[in-house]
């Protein structure tokens, strides 16, 4: 069993399946020690010749019906309580794994800049494993420890007092060593879990980036790099093993001792004859305590293992709850009533910085898009044209009075609905492993339905042609991150998909990159046609891409460097002069589009 603020609720929420299970295994517990009592019955009745009695014929049937019935009860019960006990471990489980998938959902991309993706998939692996065998088998090992154990004791108490005192000695001993040795292996155990969570992302980012390797011919060295890594995880394992394997050899060691010893001197009380509890100890009696003292073992070898199983799972329970602890940075505060937000945008005199730097990133940022307008904005790489956009889906927070929609803060919009209310097409135009449809119509609750507006879609992302080549078209599954795909077509897909959404505010983050000049023109052109009355935003490094819109922003390392229409930055901007003349270059060199 575990405990802790992020599981003590499911102690709650499956409180009768608990109850149902820990019944059944007590009951399975007192049930079975009454059948080295039968046994040893039977044993004494062959000795002294009553069984042969034609009364010992009646009492030997009845023995083996107690016995059968007691074999059923036995089975009854451990289905019971396996079901409700680990049935609710399983449970728990999931719970547990949706809350952490909820959570990390409402994590700020500061955070996964932060945390890879394979150590926080170890969270969800190997951790919450040991969580779920803390509340099965633990729940088990804690009742069969208390109940089974003490029920055997006074049985055996009740048998012999003197052997059973003296079998406590070293079984008490046994229990020492194992808070002792737990206590090391719960930290082993620990830097075990880390060297997993090592080894998964080294794992997941070579399996995202094979294509890289490979076009670097740079497979031996991460293999090296890998076996490094393996091999620090299987040091990691050995360590703890150690510690696990000189646990069960001195368990072992010390109950054979003891089941040595109590032979021994369980003959020498038969063999004189002794009295204890008003009976004579016989040699049926012999067999019952030791087969109690056999059962006895269990509970103190579960005291041990539970010691080793609560030490891992307070580890990987610490390393969830760290998880779980994270603080959500993107909350609602002081939000104004919003009903339709129509696309305007305005920034006044913004400064700012992510929140692990040290410097600006953004310097006095102020510029107004009117709702309905095409926008561009272009720079060089790095002048701060994405992080732009990246404030405007509130995926950061900013002061008061830097950023307004509809002439209301974003800081006090509901940022649901701010994000509801902006279609998105990023740069690395993420794709999932589903079909294309799906892809496109993301957007959407349910799909189903939505064929026509999917096509409708497609074709104005100028990608409906390249779809419909495929086998299965637009039941296409795509491979992971859309690798089925070549990356023009990818960026059309995420196009497709944030025009299905038909959004009050369309952001564009050089999204036409990929594509040649004429499948570019073709998308503007339907861009204008559909986008009537409602905001665009295109961030781009080619100026074909924004010279027709109606207002174009230039950026330089973080600072608005001019303002205006194609015409009038020719004029004013040396920054969009110098690009322009540069593109025009390259095209010249090159005997047509630079990006074809």
């Amino acid at each position: 069993m575990l405990f802790g603020k992020y599981v003590n609720k499911f102690y709650k929420k499956y409180f009768l399946f608990f109850l149902i299970g820990i019944i059944a295994l007590l009951a399975v517990d007192w049930f079975q020690l009454e059948i080295p009592k039968i046994c040893g019955e039977i044993i004494d009745g062959v000795q002294n010749g009553t069984l042969f009695e034609s009364e010992g014929v009646r009492i030997l049937s009845q023995h083996m019906i107690y016995l059968g019935v007691i074999a059923i009860i036995m089975f009854s019960g451990r289905f019971t309580w396996r079901y409700c006990i680990f049935g609710v471990a399983a449970r728990i489980e999931g719970d547990i794994r949706e809350d952490m998938f909820a959570h990390s959902l409402s994590l700020s991309h500061q955070f996964y800049k932060e945390n890879k993706v394979g150590g926080l998939m170890a969270l969800f692996t190997n951790d919450l494993q040991t969580i779920r065998q803390a509340f099965g088998g633990g729940t088990v090992m804690l009742i069969d420890a208390i109940f089974l154990g003490s029920f055997a004791l006074v049985k055996m108490l009740m048998l012999n007092w003197i052997l059973a005192l003296l079998s406590l000695i070293p079984m008490i001993i046994i229990v020492l060593i194992s808070t002792v040795v737990g206590k090391m292996m719960k930290m082993k155990f620990k830097l075990r879990q880390e060297a997993y969570e090592e080894l998964s992302d080294f794992a997941q980012e070579n399996f995202s980036g094979i294509s890289v390797i490979k076009a670097f011919v740079k497979e031996i060295i991460e293999v090296k790099h890998f076996a490094k890594i393996n091999k620090k995880n299987y040091d990691k394992n050995i360590a703890y093993l150690r510690f696990s394997i000189l646990l069960d050899v001195l368990l072992t060691m010390m109950i054979t001792l003891i089941i040595a010893l109590l032979v021994g001197g369980g003959a020498y009380f038969v063999i004189m004859e002794k009295e204890f509890m008003g009976q004579l100890f016989t040699t049926g009696k012999l067999f019952e305590f030791v087969a109690y003292f056999d059962t006895l073992v269990w509970p103190f070898m579960a005291i041990s293992m539970l010691i080793q199983m609560r030490a891992q799972a307070y580890a990987s329970y610490s390393r969830i709850a760290e998880f779980m602890d994270q603080k959500i940075d993107i909350v609602d505060v002081d939000v104004e009533d919003v009903d339709k937000i129509q696309g305007k945008i305005e920034f006044r005199n913004l400064n700012f910085k992510y929140p692990d730097a040290d410097i600006d990133v953004l310097h006095n940022i102020s510029f107004t898009i009117e709702a309905g307008q095409m926008v561009g904005i272009i720079g060089k790489t790095g002048c701060g044209k994405t992080t732009v956009v990246d404030l405007l889906l509130r995926t950061y927070n900013l002061h008061d009075g830097e950023l307004y929609i509809d002439d209301k803060d974003i800081m006090h919009i509901p940022y649901k609905k701010v994000r509801d209310s902006i279609g998105y097409v990023p740069q690395d135009n993420f794709l999932f492993s589903d079909t294309i449809t799906n892809n496109i119509a993301f957007s959407h609750l349910e799909p189903e339905g939505l064929d026509e507006e999917v096509m409708e879609a497609a074709k104005m992302a100028d990608v409906h042609d390249n779809i419909t080549d495929f086998e299965d078209k637009y039941n296409t599954v795509l491979g992971e991150r859309g690798v089925t795909l070549s990356g023009g077509q990818k960026q059309r897909v995420s196009i497709a998909r944030a025009l299905i959404k038909d959004p009050a505010i369309l952001i564009f983050d050089d999204s036409v990159s990929a594509v040649d000049t004429d499948t570019e023109s073709k998308i503007l052109a339907n861009l204008r046609r559909v986008r009537v009355g409602k905001t665009t935003i295109m961030i781009a490094h080619r100026i074909s891409t924004v010279e027709n819109l109606d207002k174009i922003i230039v950026m330089d390392e973080g600072r608005i460097e001019s303002i205006g229409n194609h015409d009038e930055l020719m004029k004013t901007s040396k920054l969009y002069q110098e690009m322009y003349h540069l593109q025009e270059l390259e095209k010249e060199v090159e005997g047509g589009d630079v990006n074809e």
